[in-house]
């Protein structure tokens, strides 16, 4: 009788572990500029997780940031945040977050982002400096053989805002670069990456300088590149 009691457990077990979806933490705090994108960002990525079998939650509370909340997360998406979002203690823990094998994705100004904390700056991969005004340009897609971009053109024509950078990781996967000869006001010369991943200090870690438009999130092919990044965050790297 122990016995069988001890199989049906691990069948329920097995079972839960095998149907249980991932969650992720979409955080979107702002102490600095503030997209007005990330209002129809939100319901987007809600959305996403709706149709491919994840859970999403949200806020703009920087208290969650503990380790003990985070751990239920697959991933955590800084959407468009700006500026110091989060104290020192919310830094560790966030940090002991990724040290455990948490996922990150950031999006857009994800990268105008928490300036003095060099180690977010190494797990996001770069650091806003300026931009254009928002107008179209060429972006090629330099690896189309990954998760977050194997269903996009090889060449990409899109309007959006597009962001120079102070400094850019060495070592970063670079997936998309922008052709600055396409547009106004490009700083970083011929190789100006807008999405990348990498691994980071025990975590993953996808960005996307896309996003800034409202007209991003329902632009099928965005969605599937930002899709592609978040399972990727999750641990889905196929």
């Amino acid at each position: 009788m122990k016995n069988k009691l001890l199989i049906i457990s691990l069948l329920l077990f097995v079972c839960i572990s095998v149907t249980a979806k991932p969650k992720v933490l979409i955080f979107s705090k702002t102490a600095g500029y503030h997209h007005a994108s990330i209002a129809v960002g939100i319901p987007a990525i809600i959305k996403l997780g709706q149709e491919n079998n994840f859970d999403v939650d949200t806020t703009t509370d920087a208290t969650k940031f503990s380790y003990d909340n985070l751990k239920q997360y697959a991933a955590v998406i800084f959407l468009s945040t700006t500026g110091d979002v989060l104290n020192d203690a919310q830094q560790g823990e966030f940090e002991k977050y990724i040290k455990a094998g948490g996922g990150f994705v950031g999006v857009h100004a994800a990268t105008d982002t928490e300036y003095g904390w060099q180690w977010y700056g190494n797990l996001v991969g770069a650091y806003f400096k300026s931009h254009p005004a928002q107008q179209l340009a060429t972006l090629h897609v330099v690896d189309r053989n990954f998760i977050a971009t194997k269903s996009l053109p090889a060449e990409w024509k899109r309007f959006d805002e597009w962001y120079n950078f102070k400094w850019i990781a060495p070592g970063l996967h670079v997936l998309i670069t922008i052709d600055e000869k396409s547009y106004t006001g490009g700083a970083n010369g011929d190789d100006h990456p807008m999405s990348w991943y990498h691994e980071y200090d025990g975590g993953r870690a996808f960005y996307t300088e896309l996003g800034h438009t409202d007209e991003s999130y329902a632009d099928p092919l965005y969605l599937g590149h930002l899709l592609g990044g978040i399972k990727y965050a999750i641990g889905k790297k196929l």
